[in-house]
């Protein structure tokens, strides 16, 4: 695995034991599935590939493999737990500090308003402290993804 110093992903997935459930929903030899932070929507998860990794074109053909399995099993886990209609799947990796390749599985519930859906539910992302969701709900939430995922016997590895 390349971890890269001063890498927020790379630093956490570094420390991968010691972190809060809100950083480690899922995660196999090759992903890490983490709720975003700094979102007003329970359940906007990030997955990230272990090895630091800048273009989605430089993953490995297993991290491939890898990548279409979680996205569609943090979908289904999402639908369960949170009960969104469907999910949004997203790559940018173009925020300052966030370089490195990450893939939002965004929860779209039923009752999101018509200016929020589609490229629009980015307005959820970066809140300032008091508007965005808690570490506690973060982690309340992410718990829930863990169990549903285990009890299907996928989840951590």
């Amino acid at each position: 695995m390349v971890i890269k110093p001063g890498c927020f992903t790379c630093e956490n997935t570094a420390r991968f034991d010691e972190l809060p459930p809100r950083e480690r929903i899922a995660a196999d030899e090759h992903w890490r599935a983490a709720h975003a932070v700094g979102t007003g929507l329970p359940g906007w998860l990030v997955l990230v590939p272990h090895r630091h990794v800048l273009t989605i074109a430089d993953l490995t053909d297993v991290e491939a493999a890898g990548l279409g399995y979680w996205q569609v099993r943090l979908s289904r886990a999402l639908q369960a737990v949170t009960g969104c209609a469907k999910t949004y799947v997203v790559q940018f990796a173009e925020a300052e500090g966030f370089g490195h390749v990450h893939f939002h599985v965004i929860p779209r519930p039923a009752d999101l308003p018509a200016d929020r859906r589609g490229p629009n539910v980015f307005g959820f992302l970066g809140q300032p402290d008091g508007q965005a969701i808690s570490a506690g709900q973060m982690d309340a939430v992410a718990v829930a993804l863990t169990e549903w995922l285990q009890q299907r016997g996928e989840g951590l590895m």
